[in-house]
């Protein structure tokens, strides 16, 4: 009796922690963001890089302050979205921690094409006393590490909402059904007309979400231009070896292939 009544506990118990693990992945879903016409989804389209300027300037006046770029130097910008000239004296803008000196002392300097974007936190400890507990990824990947990729990104960036009747949301998190759980400690980071852009484009929520989502498709993949590019040429060449090849396999080859040998006993 007591073997039957253990077998029956265990079942029960196994019942109660299926019935658990299934409200914990229905309570992790998020809604699927909306499918968008990127302009640079398709084999033969590149990115627009004027959204991907404006999208830095968002960057830097919004996402930076929590976000860091790791992989991001001030180099991959020249010829992307700005000149030479105009990202060096970016950087110089920067003060950067270098040495050791001649005296075994760090010391600060203008920062140059080579650095790195800068982190908003020295580590992951000051940046989760500075979130109330919650730790800012790094935007470097963010696009890639995510299953709908831009289209998440942007309707993460435009989909906050009030939570709707029944949900609590603890303090210091705010609602947003397309993050999983719904419930995101990071604020509703824009609003209209919180920046200008330098081109004059109007900085609505809409727009600035689908440039810094541009801006940071282009983070995850600097190369995917000249990717393309180099693609379309050796499809370009590999059809002009194609020809020639099929000339030599129908006309000259084909006569070897079909040739008969036979041996004759002497």
């Amino acid at each position: 009796m007591n073997k039957l009544g253990n077998l029956v506990g265990s079942f029960v118990a196994g019942g109660v922690a299926l019935a658990a693990a299934s409200n914990t992945v229905h309570a992790n879903e998020a809604l699927e963001p909306p499918k968008y016409p990127w302009n640079h989804r398709f084999p033969w389209q590149a990115f627009d890089h004027g959204s991907i300027r404006r999208g830095f300037q968002v960057y830097q006046q919004v996402c930076a302050t929590c976000h860091s770029l790791d992989r991001i130097a001030y180099r991959n910008l020249v010829n992307s979205c700005y000149t030479e000239d105009e990202v060096k004296a970016m950087a110089a803008e920067v003060q950067v921690e270098d040495g050791p000196n001649d005296e075994g002392e760090m010391y600060k300097r203008p920062g140059k094409l080579a650095d790195y974007m800068p982190r908003p936190y020295a580590n992951e400890q000051e940046a989760r006393f500075a979130n109330n507990g919650a730790y800012p990824p790094d935007l470097s990947l963010m696009v890639k590490a995510r299953h709908d990729k831009d289209d998440y990104v942007f309707a993460l960036m435009t989909g906050y909402r009030e939570a709707p009747a029944g949900v609590s949301l603890r303090p210091g998190l705010n609602y947003n059904p397309y993050f999983p759980g719904g419930a995101l400690a990071m604020p509703q980071p824009l609003s209209d007309g919180m920046l200008e852009y330098d081109d004059g484009t109007p900085a609505t929520v809409s727009q600035m979400a689908k440039d810094v989502t541009t801006f940071l498709a282009w983070a995850a993949e600097p190369e995917h231009d000249d990717r393309k590019r180099m693609g379309f040429k050796s499809l370009l060449i590999l059809g002009a070896c194609a020809l020639p090849l099929f000339y030599y396999k129908k006309f000259r080859w084909s006569l070897l292939k079909h040739r008969v040998v036979t041996f004759r006993k002497m």
